[in-house]
């Protein structure tokens, strides 16, 4: 079984990902934090999901069939995980509607920013 990186891992890849973009900003870091734990969770269920043989029904007391718990909660965290990669800007689609902080520098921000 692979080793899942860790929460903090997770949210360092996120700023650099964000500073790529020109996204990032420090006070986004609680944000951030939020989401690098649902991707977290959502990793570990992932990883208990395949080990469970990627049950996706369980039966129910009356004889029928329902969606398992598992696939519930990774539905869940899939749709939060969304939400705030759009808050973030972390997906294409939420970046077409940001100006980033790299595209609003000047030619001469960019020269003196170089010279130091």
């Amino acid at each position: 079984m692979p080793k899942l990186p860790s929460k903090e891992t997770i949210k360092r890849a996120t700023i650099v990902d964000m500073k790529a973009l020109g996204t990032h900003r420090p006070e986004y870091n609680r944000l951030i934090s939020i989401y690098a734990d649902l991707v977290h969770q959502y990793n570990e269920a992932l990883q208990d999901f395949e080990v469970s043989g990627r049950q996706y029904e369980t039966e129910t007391a009356a004889g029928g069939s329902k969606k398992s718990a598992i696939v519930a909660t990774l539905e869940n965290l899939r749709k939060d995980i969304l939400a705030y990669s759009d808050r973030l800007c972390l997906n294409p689609k939420s970046l077409e509607n940001v100006t980033s902080e790299k595209q609003k520098s000047s030619g001469l921000a960019a020269v003196l920013r170089d010279l130091t």
